[in-house]
């Protein structure tokens, strides 16, 4: 049996309809805006639940500053609203999270195993992901 990796990939991997993310907000059909704010949400959902569970140990770098793990709580609250609403102001909270995330890296640190290099590709990420949130706010606005 000869698997078509090509038919594989698109199926799963890119489909026109379902990950249009290349697509301009403008050009965007209602169905595949909201397909892309629904992978948005479900993204943040279980990155924010997941950082909201690790927030809670004492051995993290902030200690036991309770702000942490209440605003990964927020921003988990709000993937969801944003998922099962596609409200603008829900939209807007999560696209604020890498703002979160930079300013805790100014206020906590980076972990001290990190080179300068990993803290360097760690700061590009964030501020991709925070590009992407505009894409995700205009799609929520587009959406009103």
């Amino acid at each position: 049996m000869d698997l078509d990796w090509e038919k594989l990939v698109k199926r799963y991997v890119w489909d026109d309809e379902r990950t249009p993310y290349f697509t301009r907000v403008s050009r965007l059909s209602p169905r595949q805006a909201r397909y892309e704010l629904f992978a948005y949400a479900v993204f943040m959902a279980v990155l924010f639940g997941v950082l909201a569970l690790a927030a809670l140990s004492p051995r993290a770098p902030h200690g036991a500053a309770a702000i942490v793990p209440l605003y990964a709580f927020s921003v988990l609250c709000a993937a969801v609203v944003l998922g099962a609403t596609r409200h603008l102001a829900a939209a807007l909270w999560c696209a604020a999270a890498p703002l979160g995330a930079l300013a805790y890296f100014s206020v906590f640190g980076f972990h001290p195993g990190l080179e300068a290099a990993d803290r360097a590709v760690l700061v590009v990420v964030v501020l991709a992901w925070l590009a992407y949130g505009a894409r995700v706010v205009a799609i929520a606005r587009a959406m009103r």
